[in-house]
């Protein structure tokens, strides 16, 4: 999965240097590369993955690209290099406003490509809790509940760098001991075909459209989260998660 999404990636980093760049003659402002303005674009940067992230757990048609990533039901540094060929295609497009803010189109690139170095390392089993860094920074222990299957921790910390993001629109969980992670997806694959592991949810999505009743049940089918049926909610995310905390009341 990893050589494939090299191969993809040459192609799209391409286009998307050359949209950035056009992009980059309407800016609102020049940015130079000076310190202040490498840490905006950390921030910048890692504001604009959140929400990537987040939306590709909340939005059926994005989980489809995004699942390939979580459908390992290990967690090692191979787990890191487990990406989709089919986000490469679309993901540079949500940063379209940097360019236009007035980020040099080299600088952005450059950020992305750190921030993905950075999130490979926390692919591991290896580093407990890292005291007060926990605190701010996206940690091994925080990933670890992201990769998770467990109830408690589904769609949660989908953060880049820093989990302040997580911690500041409500979508943090802590790792606890008394919930040990679970990895893998709800319906684990038991597949090697690097096929059916890249496009796997495509086909159950293509099924779902193709059997819906009306055109507006197909558009929620695409746009949905995952597990969303016209007749039934709870098994979407929201839906466990509300089950599970009334089974925890009782």
């Amino acid at each position: 999965m990893g050589i494939g999404v090299v191969f993809v990636g040459l192609v799209m980093k391409t286009l998307a240097w050359i949209f950035y760049t056009w992009l980059y003659q309407y800016r609102l402002l020049t940015l130079d590369w000076h310190w202040l303005v490498w840490v905006a674009i950390l921030f910048a940067d890692d504001f604009t993955f959140y929400w990537h992230h987040r939306l590709s757990h909340e939005v059926r048609v994005f989980w489809a690209a995004h699942i390939n990533h979580h459908s390992s039901q290990h967690y090692n540094l191979a787990t890191a290099l487990r990406q989709s060929w089919a986000e490469e295609v679309y993901k540079f497009i949500w940063w379209f406003w940097l360019p236009l803010l007035g980020f040099p189109p080299m600088m952005i690139m450059m950020m992305q490509s750190i921030s993905l170095i950075y999130q490979f390392w926390i692919h591991t089993q290896l580093i407990d809790k890292m005291g007060f860094l926990e605190h701010f920074l996206n940690t091994p222990s925080h990933h670890r509940v992201h990769h998770a299957v467990n109830i408690r921790y589904l769609d949660r910390n989908h953060a880049g760098i820093l989990i302040i993001w997580d911690k500041l629109f409500g979508t943090f969980e802590p790792e606890s001991d008394q919930d040990p992670v679970v990895y893998g997806i709800i319906n684990n694959l038991e597949s090697y075909n690097l096929f059916r592991i890249a496009f796997h949810e495509y086909e159950a999505l293509w099924r779902d459209i193709c059997n819906a009743a009306t055109w507006r049940d197909r558009l929620n089918y695409l746009l949905r989260p995952p597990g969303w049926t016209p007749t039934d909610a709870s098994m979407t995310t929201r839906g466990r998660q509300q089950k599970w905390r009334e089974q925890q009341r009782v």
